[in-house]
């Protein structure tokens, strides 16, 4: 067997990066800072406490470095629903399967504790508000606005409703857990009742 050359060594060193923070965005989503271990997290991702170690000095500096990626993708997300070409009804339920999708949702979550926990870092704190929950409705108010105008959401202050919409997102990302697809669908078509009447 050869030896690995110093590109083989760096694409599983990235690997392996990438399975500790997956585990992570996992524990902390569920726990939150406080509650989360370096020794849960390294369970969580198959290796060694030592190793987790060798990428990521502390649990703090990884939940900022985990606030910070979150924090892009979804302003990214928000962005490219400028450039749809669906009905509001149509973006809104899109952009709510993707919040709840299990491969999302847990960035969700930890952006949420960046913004409302006491207990995260300054650094996480900072970057939250950078990207708060008001500009993202800031960019989805212009969508909601033509929904109105088109009869498809009820009618009323589009920032109170949207703040309305988050927080029942929320609601929903905490105690959804494994459920099958139905069941989000199910989810999904509700909460977009709620917006109509």
């Amino acid at each position: 067997m050869c030896p690995l050359n110093d590109e083989q060594f760096q694409q599983i060193r990235d690997e392996r990066r990438e399975q500790i923070k997956k585990a992570a965005l996992k524990v902390f989503s569920r726990r939150g800072l406080v509650g989360t271990k370096i020794s849960m997290i390294a369970k969580e991702a198959g290796v060694s406490q030592g190793l987790t170690y060798r990428y990521f000095q502390s649990k703090d500096e990884l939940f900022i470095e985990l606030v910070q990626e979150a924090m892009e993708e979804s302003a990214a997300a928000f962005t490219d629903l400028e450039n749809v070409e669906v009905s509001p009804t149509e973006i809104i339920k899109t952009l709510t399967a993707k919040m709840l999708d299990e491969s999302n949702r847990h960035s969700f979550m930890i952006i949420q504790q960046g913004q409302t926990s006491d207990e995260v870092p300054e650094r996480a704190k900072e970057i939250a508000q950078q990207f708060s929950t008001t500009s993202f409705i800031e960019k989805v108010i212009p969508i909601f606005k033509k929904g109105q105008e088109m009869g498809e959401f009820c009618q009323g202050d589009p920032f109170a409703l949207l703040m309305f919409y988050f927080s029942v997102i929320s609601g929903l990302m905490l105690q959804q857990t494994g459920e099958a697809e139905q069941d989000q669908v199910s989810k999904i078509n509700i909460l977009m009742k709620m917006l109509r009447n």
